[in-house]
C-alpha cells in the first residue's frame, strides 16, 4: 500500500520519527506541496496525509486510488469533506492533541500583555535598570489577573482547558457555548454572545470556522467591549475582522490583543495588525511543542492502522 505526506515538515521539521508511519505501508514524505504538485505526488496512493494542502473535488477526481485522506490537524476544512464522502473517501482528523499547549499560549499571551514582559526584559536590555535609582522600575500599567472576568467563546476541550487555568488564577469564567448551564461546573458562567463583549476583560477565542463563526470579532462587536479589554485568538484567524481589530486598536477603544493565527498565513506585507498598536503576533505556534506533535504523530499513526484494519477512527465526514 502507498502512502503519501504532502506536507510533512511543520509537524515534523526533523526531531520527530515517521518510522512508526513507514511501518504501514511503503511511504513517500514530502516538506510541502504547491497546489499544482497535489495530483502528480498522491498519485497512486490508497493513503494521503495533508496538513494545510488544499484537496478538492478536482483533486479527488484525478486519484481514483486514493480511498483515505488524514489531515495532520483538528482543523478538516482544506479538504472538501462532501466530495469525500460522495466519492467514499474516508477523512480523518487528530483531535485534542495540542489542548495543553494551545491553553498554556493562550495565558502566554495573556501574561506578556498583563505584566508587559517582553516591553520590560527589552529596557532592562537597554540599560535602564542598571541606571535606575530604585530597585525596582516600570513604565507601563501592570495588570492583575485575579478577579478579572474572562469571556470563553467555544467551550471545547481546549476552551474548557483554558478555563480551568483562568479558575486557578482566580478569574471569573464565563463562556459562549452550546452547553446548558446544567453541563457546566459551577466556576463556568454561560453568557449570550454580546453580554460577553459588552462585560467581560479579556475574551479568548477557542470556536471553529464555519459560515456563522466568521468575522465572530467585527466592528460592532469591538465597538461594545471595554477600552481597557483584551482579546486573545489562538484558533483560527478569520474569526476576526483583521482590519476592524486593528482599528480599535489604534483608535485606543480596546486596550490589546494577542494573536497567534491570521487570515492568510504567513501574513501579507499589509496586514494592518503587522502595525497596529498594542497587537502581539505569534506566528502559528500553539500547536507546535514537541509535546503536542508527539502526539499528533501517534494519533496520525492510529488513525492510518485503524483505517487499514477496517475500522476508522475520527473520521469527519462519515
Amino acid at each position: 500500500m502507498k502512502i503519501v505526506v504532502l506536507d510533512g515538515f511543520a509537524a515534523n521539521p526533523g526531531d520527530l520519527s515517521w518510522a512508526p508511519l513507514e511501518a504501514l505501508g511503503a511511504c513517500t514524505i514530502y516538506d510541502r506541496t504547491l497546489p499544482s504538485e497535489v495530483v502528480d505526488r498522491a498519485r497512486g496512493a490508497e493513503v494521503v496525509l495533508t496538513n494545510k494542502t488544499l484537496i478538492q473535488a478536482a483533486e479527488m477526481d484525478q486519484l481514483p486510488e486514493m480511498k483515505y485522506i488524514g489531515v495532520l490537524a483538528t482543523g478538516f476544512n482544506v479538504v472538501d469533506i462532501h466530495a469525500a464522502r460522495e466519492r467514499g473517501i474516508v477523512v480523518t482528523n487528530i483531535p485534542a492533541y495540542s489542548t495543553h499547549s494551545v491553553a498554556q499560549l493562550v495565558f502566554a499571551h495573556l501574561l506578556n500583555i498583563a505584566q508587559q514582559v517582553e516591553h520590560h526584559n527589552e529596557e532592562v536590555h537597554k540599560g535602564r535598570w542598571s541606571s535606575c535609582p530604585d530597585f525596582c522600575f516600570w513604565d507601563m500599567p501592570l495588570l492583575e489577573l485575579y478577579g478579572k472576568k474572562i469571556g470563553i467563546i467555544g467551550l471545547g476541550q481546549t476552551g474548557y482547558a483554558t478555563a480551568r487555568i483562568a479558575i486557578g488564577f482566580g478569574m471569573e469564567v464565563h463562556a459562549y457555548t452550546s452547553k446548558s448551564h446544567f453541563q457546566l461546573p459551577p466556576e463556568i458562567h454561560k453568557i449570550e454572545l454580546d453580554e460577553m463583549f459588552r462585560t467581560c476583560d479579556i475574551i479568548s477565542l477557542h470556536c471553529p470556522l464555519t459560515d456563522n463563526t466568521r468575522h465572530i470579532v467585527n466592528a460592532a462587536r469591538l465597538q461594545m467591549m471595554k477600552p481597557t479589554a483584551i482579546l486573545i485568538n489562538t484558533a483560527r484567524g478569520p474569526l476576526v475582522d483583521e482590519q476592524a481589530l486593528a482599528d480599535a486598536l489604534n483608535q485606543g477603544t480596546l486596550l490589546a490583543a494577542g494573536l497567534d493565527v491570521l487570515s492568510q498565513e504567513p501574513p501579507k506585507a499589509d496586514n494592518p495588525l503587522l502595525k497596529a498598536r498594542n497587537c502581539y503576533l505569534t506566528p502559528h505556534i500553539a500547536w507546535g511543542s514537541t509535546a503536542a506533535r508527539e502526539r499528533l504523530m501517534q494519533i496520525l499513526c492510529e488513525n492510518v492502522k485503524a483505517y487499514l484494519e477496517g475500522k476508522p477512527i475520527h473520521v469527519v465526514n462519515g
